[in-house]
Formats: C-alpha cells, sequence, structure tokens
C-alpha cells in the first residue's frame, strides 16, 4: 500500500556547501514515471559518495537522493510490462544521479529502467551483486565470447574492489585461470578466496612501458581501472586475446600504438554498464542469480539502516570500506 509520506537520504547545496540528511518526503513529489516501487534494499557505490559530496560531474543540482542501485516491489504501475505486486532491480540509466535515487522507501521510474528480480535470487543478494557485480557480469559475457578457460591466464585489475571482486569470483567459477592485480598487498588471503590463482602487485604492473608490445602473458583481462595497467594489460595480451575494460579510476588516457591490435589481433572491448541492452542485461542478472552467482561474495557484505548512509559513504571517499554495503529499506 502506497504511503503519502517516505522517509529519504538528502543532499542539499546551501552557499557551496552539501550537507545531507535524512528527511520526510511526499510520494507526490517524487519524479514522473511509469512505476512507484517500494524500495526493500540499495546498496552503496562510489558514485553515491560523489554525488552526496556535491561532485556535479555525477549530479548537477541539489536538492538530491543518491542511490544507483535499488531493488523493490512495484506499487502502481502505467506499463502493460509490469503490475503491482512484481519485484523488481533498477540499476543504471539515471538512477541515483540527476534523478532521485535508491537511498529512499519510494522511487518512480520509467518502466524501461527495470528488471525483474530473478526467481532464483533474493532482493538482498541483487544489492550485494547491485551495479559492480552486473558490471562485472557483463564484462565476463563479453569476454567469454572471445577467451575460452584453456586459452590460459585471465587477468583482473582493481581486484579487491568492487567490479574487480566479483569478476574475480564469476571467472574462477568458470573455470578460468584469474590472476589478480591489486595495490593491496594485505589483501592476497581475499583474493585467494575468490578464487585468484595468482597475485600481482599493482606496483610491479603498472611501471610505463615504452615498448609496443610486452610478453604475452594472458589469454585476456578485465581492466577496472584503466591509465598505464590497461596500456600495459593489452600490450601483455597474447595474439588473438581481449582485453574488456570497464573503468577509469586510473586515467581515461590510453598510451599506445596499435600494433597489439594489428600484429596481435588484440580486441579492446567498452563495456558501458550504464546503457547496456536491456535484453542482454536481463541474460546477465539471469546468469547471476544461477550458473555465475559468486557465492565467495554472497556472505562478504555489511547491512546497514538509512540513517547509517552518510558515515559509510565518508568512508567509501577516504578509501576505508571494504566490501559491499547493502542499505535496509524495508524495515
Amino acid at each position: 500500500m502506497e504511503k503519502d509520506v517516505y522517509k529519504a537520504f538528502v543532499v542539499r547545496e546551501k552557499d557551496g556547501q552539501f550537507n545531507a540528511n535524512i528527511e520526510t518526503k511526499k510520494t507526490a513529489d517524487l519524479p514522473q514515471g511509469d512505476l512507484l516501487i517500494k524500495v526493500s534494499y540499495s546498496s552503496l557505490n562510489y558514485k553515491d559518495a560523489l554525488s552526496a559530496s556535491g561532485n556535479k560531474g555525477v549530479t548537477r543540482s541539489y536538492p538530491h537522493t543518491p542511490g544507483i542501485d535499488a531493488v523493490g516491489t512495484v506499487q502502481t504501475s502505467d506499463s502493460n510490462a509490469f503490475k503491482p505486486g512484481d519485484k523488481l532491480i533498477v540499476t543504471s540509466y539515471d538512477l541515483g544521479m540527476n534523478t532521485h535515487g535508491g537511498f529512499a522507501e519510494y522511487i518512480r521510474v520509467p518502466a524501461h529502467w527495470a528488471v525483474r528480480l530473478p526467481q532464483d535470487m533474493t532482493m538482498k543478494e541483487a544489492m550485494i551483486i547491485g551495479t559492480a557485480g552486473l558490471t562485472a557480469g557483463m564484462s565476463v559475457q563479453r569476454l567469454a565470447a572471445l577467451v575460452n578457460p584453456e586459452h590460459g591466464d585471465v587477468i583482473v585489475s582493481g581486484a579487491t574492489g568492487g567490479v574487480g571482486a566479483h569478476s574475480v569470483a564469476i571467472l574462477n567459477k568458470l573455470g578460468y585461470s584469474v590472476v589478480a592485480l591489486t595495490g593491496k598487498e594485505n589483501e592476497k588471503d581475499y583474493l585467494k578466496n575468490l578464487g585468484a590463482k595468482r597475485i600481482i602487485l599493482r606496483k610491479d604492473f603498472e611501471v610505463s612501458e615504452k615498448r609496443p608490445l610486452l610478453k604475452p602473458a594472458f589469454a585476456g583481462g578485465i581492466d577496472t581501472v584503466g591509465g598505464s595497467i590497461l596500456d600495459n594489460m593489452i600490450k601483455s595480451t597474447q595474439p588473438m586475446g581481449a582485453v574488456a575494460c570497464c573503468g577509469n579510476a586510473a586515467s581515461a588516457q590510453l598510451n599506445l600504438t596499435v600494433f597489439p591490435f594489428i600484429l596481435r589481433g588484440v580486441a579492446l572491448i567498452g563495456i558501458d554498464s550504464q546503457n547496456y541492452p536491456m535484453h542482454q542485461r536481463q541474460k546477465v542478472w539471469n546468469k547471476l542469480a544461477c550458473d555465475w552467482k559468486p557465492e565467495a561474495l554472497m556472505n562478504n557484505y555489511d547491512e546497514i539502516k538509512l540513517e547509517q548512509v552518510p558515515e559509510k559513504l565518508d568512508l567509501m571517499l577516504k578509501g576505508q570500506l571494504k566490501g559491499r554495503t547493502i542499505v535496509n529499506l524495508a524495515g
């Protein structure tokens, strides 16, 4: 039953300063959309931390409610695709960026942003996986079309981060020999528990290398950080291998020649998780619910209430938050 009012995490701007509080809002004031959804869970992502701190590259105008992930139950529907009572996942598109996001008890969104919650997945599991796991799934899906487990090692950068950790776990489950690349030397045991067969430290891999090609070492890779890491990953990929690129935290620049592509036939695959085609998105979610479910990560999460979101986002900005953090909005 729809409520007239609900709780939401709201960021407001005043005199160039940004402050966040839990506020009582009216459902009537939600943006236009086909679906009114009562949110059961959301999750914390780095984009949410940027939005909450006033990053105008993520969110243009305030007041605003972040939360790029949400899962919940349809309350009212103006779409033939969904009916009240349906359980849906909403991630990506503009949710939580410039559209009222999942850090609230209710959201209203266009129907084409929503994916049905797979039968073999709980709402909590959906948010433990979240955008990070979905992006990893997209990367694995595209990479697996070109690189088989028998082709050799597959390297994953940013391996302790959300996308990286999910990628390691999924690839391991599919029988790949995974090499985890990380800047965190004290997380080797964690990565091995996820399924990494070998660990490479970032400081040993990201050295600027002017040679156009390096010794072939990997059948493929998933890169989450960009910059010299991606440069060297491509240069180290064996003939007819492939690298999926889904992040640019280190840099958006590539410093390469065309030689890896025309002398070794290496493929560079771009992953756009924000606008990934819906029919493929549903396929990935269905795989994550069953064959690709990263069991090693399903118990590695922190569950918080809406009131704890400000504290956790601050820790995330400081690089002090490990693993997934999900927000329980169901009470």
